[in-house]
């Protein structure tokens, strides 16, 4: 299923939408990748500030396992989940 969100603030506003605050999302990281939820958080903080920094200069990146954010020439982002992705 895609979707666009809008990348606002240096935030994506479709990552809210996920029903999970960044809080509970690195804990779930750390609890997976056995790391603290400070070291999990500092994680997630690189992954999508990566994710900004691509879009903003125009480029489609990926968040493997999740799916691929597509820049649009009007500010909006698609989103593609990635077939067979843990969230799809």
């Amino acid at each position: 299923m895609g979707g666009s969100c809008r990348a606002d603030f240096g935030m994506l506003a479709c990552y809210r939408g996920i029903g999970m605050k960044k809080p509970d999302i690195a804990k779930r990281m750390a609890r997976q990748a056995g790391v603290s939820p400070g070291e999990a958080a500092d994680r997630l903080d690189r992954v999508v500030r990566d994710i900004l920094s691509n879009l903003r200069k125009g480029k489609e990146t990926a968040w493997p396992g999740l799916g691929r954010f597509t820049p649009g020439p009007d500010g909006q982002v698609a989103f593609q989940r990635e077939p067979g992705g843990r969230h799809g």
